[in-house]
């Protein structure tokens, strides 16, 4: 409670060993609240996922200050972020929450039912794409294991890698453009790529045979910061990339100004193609192909769990 806190604002110090005694007897909701706030991005924005009140979610990270004796986060005015501690200690939560799975897991299996966790993570803009496995992957999960719960978070790319080796996410789907010798890797699916132009764009209404080099070279074009396909690179050269995005929708919105040629998935397209307002330009030359794979954690026992998914997966990616 705050009347712990002294006077100036810090909390009272533990002794290491103090700390770790308080940590190992801590009530493991805390840390639920406190691990829920960081992947949240913030107090506000924890309420849904955890459907308690603003005040009783500071009020749980601050009781976890100060059981631990140290300060975990700044919130308030500022925006939120954590300390140097909290992100050791978030880390740690991690370890927590994984080796408690696996507990789970264990019992689950003794009692010869399927229990847990699993998270998910996939990039943006993929649920359209019909070659995904994903949608019946996880229904077949569900039926197989119905008493599991799956946490599926959309993420972008750095982050799912990240999240993997953390331990944060059990799996990830991502299209991959180079070698991924830190994770295992399932490959899974292509999605296709062409490159667009918008109506109000002055390659609209020309036909692809008289968009030559010449014009090509005065084009501008969206660089798609994260999808570094080596097969787009060779294809546009060193053509003037004026702009930059970071996710499929926001190279759409720069399509979308006329001034702007940018890759998009054709799945994800289609509705614009229908609507009239974009088009694609030399498909039988620029389109790529790029591998969509399942990363996960290497030289790490699978739990049950996520066996039974990595299986679902498998069976999902043979019926398409």
């Amino acid at each position: 409670m705050a009347s712990q806190l002294i006077e100036n604002g810090k909390l009272p110090k533990r002794s290491g060993d103090a700390a770790i005694s308080m940590a190992s007897a801590m009530d493991l909701k805390l840390f639920k609240v406190f691990r829920a706030v960081v992947e949240a991005g913030g107090f506000t924005a924890a309420q849904i996922e955890l459907n308690i009140s603003l005040a009783a979610i500071s009020k749980q990270i601050s009781d976890l200050e100060i059981r631990l004796g140290m300060r975990l986060c700044t919130r308030g005015r500022e925006k939120f972020c954590l300390t140097e501690e909290g992100k050791l200690i978030y880390d740690a939560s991690l370890d927590l929450f994984m080796a408690l799975d696996n507990f789970k897991d264990r019992v689950g299996n003794v009692r010869a039912e399927l229990l847990g966790d699993l998270n998910i993570a996939v990039i943006d803009n993929t649920v359209s794409d019909a070659a995904s496995p994903l949608v019946k992957a996880i229904k077949a999960l569900q039926n197989r294991a119905p008493k599991a719960r799956v946490r599926l978070n959309v993420a972008p790319l750095e982050e799912i890698e990240q999240g993997i080796l953390k331990g944060r996410f059990a799996v990830g789907i991502v299209p991959v453009y180079h070698g991924k010798e830190e994770f295992q890797v399932i490959p899974l699916y292509q999605e296709r790529s062409e490159l667009y132009c918008s109506k109000s764009h002055e390659f609209f209404p020309m036909n692809d045979e008289n968009i030559d080099e010449t014009c090509l070279t005065h084009a501008e074009f969206v660089d798609h910061t994260y999808a570094t396909h080596k097969e787009k690179i060779k294809l546009l050269g060193l053509r003037n990339a004026t702009a930059i995005a970071t996710q499929v929708e926001a190279v759409a919105i720069m399509i979308m100004t006329g001034r702007y040629l940018g890759y998009l998935p054709v799945h994800w397209a289609e509705g614009y193609i229908d609507k009239g307002v974009m088009r694609s330009v030399k498909p039988e030359l620029f389109a790529v192909a790029t591998p969509v794979k399942l990363l996960c954690k290497p030289n790490t026992p699978h739990n049950p769990l996520l066996e039974l998914f990595l299986k679902c997966m498998a069976e999902s990616v043979e019926e398409i």
